[in-house]
């Protein structure tokens, strides 16, 4: 599978761009664990233009994440178009790598979001959709993409003529969500429709499938029975970036790993650590961590009060002593398969 010029293999699997979870340090252990292309937070093209720092902060990448696209929102088209060539040169502004593609949220369904027209509000307004679509594609170098959903409700899934309009505006390929809008996260994830739009022959560039894949059974089941191109792990990855790790492995030998033992998420968990403290600092590093480290160990039998240590917490060398603890004191613990800790 192809984005434009990034060739990211067969069957690739990618993690999906979620607010307060998919940070440097995140994205490198995800990609560390196997994850063919990360995306970044999703990027306020209102916050770029106003150069908030925050925002522009988010565009800073490494090559130890590439290939890597940075995800914008908003709904006003000019807003959109400046926003898009700021991602385009991010190496410049932000440092660092920059990115590979530039992906458009039409999908986040956040109230604070969609309810301001922006992410899978632009629903709504499929036109607007297209229109600011074909500005953002003439606008810049790097290769366009779209994340969204099946349509604002259960009335209105327009997902497969859509489909048909982004393409023709130029974007390289679509994500498409399994859910409406106004589905949140809640229910099963539809992926019938995914399956049309793949299988429409007037269809020709990826579609990338992204709902309720939470193992590498549901992944290999996801290109039999749909057909898609590539395949978008979210909420699952929360906790468990080494899911990565077990889709690969099963895609390429039809094998199950065993669920990863305790000392080895305590590794991981202290590799992530380690990331965070060098890319943001020691205080923003352990806030950040805290949401990674309470899942790391979701199912643990008798974890309750190191768990809330474990998050609340501020010295880093007190975090790497209790993961040395948790090693020591629940290492030849089996581990259930880690599957739906979302939590977000």
């Amino acid at each position: 599978m192809k984005i434009g010029e990034v060739d990211l293999g067969e069957r690739p699997v990618l993690l999906a761009p979620m607010e307060d979870v998919t940070d440097a340090s995140f994205r490198i252990i995800c990609k560390e664990c196997g994850a063919d292309m990360v995306y970044t937070e999703f990027v306020s093209s209102d916050g770029l233009i106003r150069d908030a720092q925050k925002a522009i902060a988010k565009m800073k990448t490494s090559e130890d994440e590439a290939p890597i696209a940075i995800q914008i929102y908003g709904s006003d088209p000019d807003a959109m178009v400046q926003a898009a060539r700021m991602a385009d040169r991010a190496d410049e502004l932000a440092g660092g790598h920059g990115c590979d593609v530039i992906d458009i949220n039409f999908g986040c369904p956040v109230s604070k979001i969609a309810g301001r027209g922006a992410g899978s509000g632009m629903m709504k307004d499929p036109d607007k959709m297209v229109r600011i679509t074909e500005m953002i594609v003439k606008a810049v170098r790097k290769p366009v993409t779209v994340k969204t959903r099946l349509g604002w409700d259960e009335s209105s899934k327009i997902i497969v003529p859509l489909a048909e309009r982004l393409q023709d505006s130029g974007i390289q390929a679509l994500t498409i969500h399994g859910r409406t809008r106004c589905q949140m996260y809640k229910g099963e994830a539809d992926w019938t429709l995914i399956g049309e739009v793949k299988a429409n022959p007037r269809m020709h560039i990826p579609i990338i499938g992204n709902g309720d894949i939470d193992s590498a059974l549901k992944a290999k089941a996801a290109f039999d029975t749909y057909g898609v191109d590539g395949i978008m792990i979210g909420r699952a990855s929360f906790g468990h970036p080494w899911i990565f790790t077990e889709v690969k492995h099963y895609l390429r030998t039809g094998e199950e790993l065993p669920p990863l033992g305790v000392r080895e998420r305590v590794t991981l968990a202290k590799r992530q650590m380690e990331l965070s403290l060098e890319l943001k600092g020691p205080r923003t590093g352990v806030y950040e961590m805290r949401r990674h480290l309470s899942c790391y160990f979701k199912g643990l039998k008798d974890f309750k009060d190191t768990r809330i240590r474990l998050v609340t917490e501020t010295a880093p060398a007190e975090i790497f002593n209790l993961l040395d603890y948790i090693a020591e004191r629940w290492g030849d613990e089996s581990m259930p398969p880690q599957r739906g800790v979302y939590g977000i």
